[in-house]
């Protein structure tokens, strides 16, 4: 039976979809961890993430049984600074989206450029988190490794590199490095050279593909490592987030928030979408359009650390949440820094505290913390005049909590729906891969195989939530005293 696979190389695992080509009908699945990271300073050894794709793979196809894997789709983590040098290797771990340690050179670089210019001409104001920022750190702090660099990856590109031999990338994931401009579709080089003005930037970049694009045929040597035939089609792949919009066969107008190790919220767009304030990423989507992007840092962390504090497991940190009324403190979930708003010198702030105060309160303040966080994404998604008033998705591990879809719907005041997905990022790279099989049009087969809404989750009338909600405002703009600390 001709399969495809879909890789989602996240920041804890790397999991693996098989699907039927015909159909998109899940076959079979494997999941391998990656090494834990600890921020502020997160950094991976990408030769983790190619043993972890060999794992799962493996494990995926003895469960498919006769199966022949006839394209494959990486999805991977963004903004990552794999660095490589002239012969190929890897010169040090590659820092992760979630390292910050990179902000005073990052606050160095806007200042050189200028974050008008920078939203520009990138579409987006870029963070700590963006690949430009590491660049900048490795420069400043690793000269020997900076001078050993010749080319500059992401994680999805690497483990195309590894399954092809070939420097490739796409559009959705160029988006994140702060030197991709997705509206034109070209390197802005000029932004690194504020970094140095004597390299050679444009021999160092992978090619930028489209999407229908392909990275090449699966070398032998990775079909042997994988366990299949060589010459399986490699498609361009893309971001995770951008995977996971195409794999829930999102339509303009609809809303996903994605509750996982980070926070995200992103919508579609056919025009390009340029946020001064840069709260909104303007990044290009995987279908040739763009998905206006606003991510978080803190996200199950947030949830975990207050299920640890309170001794319980997160079953029942849902259950106290949900039954908590409308009173008690709220939480501006700045935990570990945050991206968005840029406050990567910023901590959690627990406001309104009283003797008085219950574990159930305490824990509604922690699934709220998060969620408010990405509804004022969205907030500033619609003020950039995008359509919001489709389907609002919750995907997830988080998701999976009710008091976090309820939550949502409260402070949305509107209907919030769930699929039933497991991986919708592993999802959508396979939609990816066999649309370019097929030789069809990655939108259209994305439509084609859009799950249906598995269950709505109501708003619950009679709530005090928009109060709490402009309480969160007040409360997270006080952490802005904290920034750059």
């Amino acid at each position: 039976m001709p399969v495809v696979a879909g890789v989602d190389s996240s920041t804890q695992s790397c999991k693996v979809e098989l699907r039927e080509l015909s159909t998109g009908r899940l076959v079979a699945t494997g999941s391998a961890p990656h090494p834990p990271t600890e921020p502020p300073r997160s950094e991976q050894d990408p030769e983790a993430w190619w043993q972890a794709l060999v794992r799962a793979f493996g494990i995926a196809r003895e469960a498919a049984g006769a199966v022949r894997v006839e394209a494959i789709g990486i999805a991977g983590q963004c903004h990552g600074l794999v660095p490589l040098d002239a012969d190929g290797g890897v010169i040090r771990p590659a820092k992760l989206w979630n390292d910050t340690t990179a902000a005073p050179e990052l606050a160095e670089l806007v200042a050189a450029v200028g974050a008008e210019r920078f939203v520009e001409t990138t579409g987006s104001l870029p963070t700590a988190a963006f690949t430009i920022a590491k660049v900048a750190w490795l420069r400043a702090h690793e000269p020997e490794h900076f001078a050993a660099l010749r080319t500059i990856l992401l994680p999805h590109d690497y483990l195309g590199y590894r399954l092809t031999g070939r420097f490739a990338t796409d559009r959705s994931d160029a988006s994140g490095t702060g030197y991709f401009d997705p509206a034109a579709n070209v390197y802005r080089l000029e932004h690194l050279r504020r970094i140095d003005p004597d390299r050679d930037w444009a021999s160092m970049l992978p090619e930028v593909l489209p999407p229908d694009g392909v990275a090449g045929s699966l070398a032998p040597e990775a079909a042997a490592a994988l366990g299949i035939e060589p010459g399986a089609v490699v498609s361009a792949g893309g971001g995770d987030q951008h995977a996971s919009a195409l794999g829930l066969g999102i339509c303009e107008g609809d809303l996903v928030f994605s509750f996982g190790t980070s926070g995200v919220v992103v919508t579609t767009a056919s025009e390009p979408v340029r946020d001064p304030s840069g709260t909104v990423s303007g990044t290009g989507d995987l279908t040739g359009g763009f998905l206006p992007l606003v991510c978080t840092l803190n996200g199950a962390k947030v949830t975990d650390a207050f299920a640890r504090l309170l001794a319980v497991d997160h079953d029942e940190l849902s259950r106290l949440a949900l039954a908590a009324g409308d009173d008690g403190p709220v939480l501006a979930a700045f935990l570990d820094g945050e991206r968005t708003p840029d406050r990567p010198g910023a901590s959690g702030l627990l406001a309104d505290i009283t003797t008085g105060v219950t574990r159930e309160q305490l824990a509604r303040a922690a699934v709220e913390g998060v969620v408010f966080g990405l509804v004022a994404g969205a907030e500033g998604i619609a003020g950039l005049g995008c359509r919001t008033d489709g389907t609002a998705f919750a995907i997830g591990g988080g998701a999976r909590s009710e008091a976090t879809t309820q939550l949502l719907a409260d402070a949305l005041g509107r209907p919030v729906a769930t699929v039933d997905v497991a991986e919708p990022v592993a999802r959508g790279a396979a939609v990816q891969a066999a649309a370019v099989r097929l030789g069809r049009p990655v939108a259209e087969l994305g439509e084609a195989w859009r799950p249906p809404v598995h269950r709505l989750v109501e708003p619950r009338s009679g709530r005090a939530t928009a109060a709490r909600y402009a309480r969160y405002r007040e409360v997270a703009a006080v952490t802005e005293l904290d920034r750059g600390r």
